[in-house]
């Protein structure tokens, strides 16, 4: 029996909604709650089943509310989106999506996914709601100011780092990677904010805030120093670190390291590539492959010679 034609558009509009909210969660970005798992691996409890299931748990978590985040960001700079050459096709900023569906999406996933935390672990689940704060006061305020802005996207990785840590009763995670984190989530912000000012040009300062308070010479001076630092918080880690082998085997992870940013350097200075650091992850296959490598020799080596 055929439909009727106001049900068919209803049927439409539902399936418009879902899949405009889909996009606006940028699943693909989920990429970056990845960093949850770090203390897990590095900890050596990868093969223990109930850290391992807490980890999947905190990454779901992790990701909803960065869905959240995004949806709220979207709502924010629906204005903004449409003068940029690529996000004035986003869901919000063309029409697809609606600003009471989207308002709906990032009020009910916090208040289903904030209880749960507190459920799973009390330490995450203030750990996810000072994610969630910092991220609102971002995206409201703190997103106008130059280098804050980036240094706030670097606090919410350590902050994924930190959620992780609870969910596997971690002792004591060395501070080593606590700043490598911080100074790699630097590396690749003020890389993004220099791909943004390429891309845009002229007409930067329309889409984002504050770019016209950005320059290349600055974040190429920035991107120097935050890559040395890069470099200096991991190789300090392999052979500082408590609970490591004590041949400082690790240390031989250290050129995969440099290789995935050289890697990124070259594909950004000579490539010219502007796409943002989690599709250039999801895209470059020689990057994937370092990734792969540098996983498998540290499981290797903190698994099974340490």
């Amino acid at each position: 029996m055929a439909l009727e034609p106001q049900a068919q558009t209803g049927l439409r509009t539902l399936s418009s909604q879902i899949t405009g909210l889909i996009r606006t969660a940028r699943i693909k970005q989920w990429i970056k709650n990845g960093f949850v798992f770090v203390p897990l691996f590095f900890d050596r409890k990868v093969m223990a089943l109930p850290f391992l299931l807490n980890t999947i748990a905190g990454f779901v978590l992790f990701s909803l509310i960065s869905s959240a985040v995004y949806v709220m960001n979207d709502l924010v700079d629906i204005d903004a989106d449409r003068a940029h050459p690529d996000k004035r096709n986003r869901p919000l900023a063309s029409g697809q999506l609606s600003r009471g569906v989207a308002t709906a999406a990032a009020v009910l996933l916090p208040a289903i996914c904030l209880p749960a935390a507190f459920l799973l672990n009390v330490g995450f689940g203030g750990i996810l709601s000072g994610y969630l704060v910092l991220q609102i006061i971002y995206s409201f305020w703190l997103k106008k100011y130059p280098i804050l802005d980036v240094m706030v996207i670097a606090a919410g990785f350590v902050l994924r780092v930190a959620g992780g840590v609870w969910l596997v009763d971690v002792v004591r995670f060395s501070p080593w990677l606590y700043l490598f984190t911080t100074m790699l989530a630097l590396f690749l912000g003020f890389s993004k904010r220099r791909q943004e000012l390429i891309l845009l040009r002229e007409g930067a300062n329309h889409a984002r805030a504050n770019l016209d308070e950005y320059n290349i010479p600055l974040l190429d001076e920035m991107i120097v120093i935050v890559t040395a630092m890069t470099v200096l918080t991991y190789s300090l880690y392999t052979f500082s670190a408590e609970g490591l082998p004590a041949n400082h085997s690790m240390m031989l992870t250290i050129p995969f390291v440099l290789y995935g940013i050289f890697r990124y350097l070259y594909l950004i200075h000579v490539k010219g590539e502007t796409a943002s650091p989690d599709e250039i992850a999801l895209t470059d296959r020689p990057l994937q492959i370092t990734v792969i490598l540098f996983g498998l020799a540290v499981f290797l080596i903190l698994y099974f010679f340490g």
